[in-house]
């Protein structure tokens, strides 16, 4: 089982941002593949999520409005949108996996329902 996230980079405040988490090594149809992100000195924090078989979404409120999540199941990855950039989003962000069967909406933000874990991409946002 393999995550590979990818896409950060430095984006002006007020940018955009597209972030990829490829899967493989597993079907990704009964799994649901978050993101969260973790700034220097700081927890890992949850950001969002999607259920790949229902396509149902969750979102932290601090990014709500800002943050889009999506999937090509085709090719087995999921992508975060992250617009209207702000200095607070600066962060390494990774994905991860675990089974849709296995979390619910109350247990989305706990790192430790988590089961695989990609290895992080970095987002600089320049104020």
């Amino acid at each position: 089982v393999q995550l590979q996230a990818s896409g950060g980079g430095l984006v002006q405040a007020g940018g955009s941002l597209r972030l990829s988490c490829a899967a493989s090594g597993f079907s990704v149809d009964d799994y649901t593949i978050g993101w969260f992100r973790q700034a220097p000195g700081k927890e890992r924090d949850f950001v969002s999520s999607m259920s790949i078989n229902t396509g149902r979404t969750y979102y932290a409120d601090s990014v709500k409005g800002r943050f889009t999540i999506s999937s090509d199941n085709a090719k087995s990855t999921v992508f975060l949108q992250i617009d209207s950039l702000k200095p607070a989003d600066a962060a390494t962000y990774y994905c991860a996996a675990v089974k849709s069967s296995a979390i619910s909406r109350t247990t989305m933000d706990l790192r430790i329902m988590w089961d695989y874990w990609g290895q992080g991409t970095l987002v600089t946002v320049s104020s």
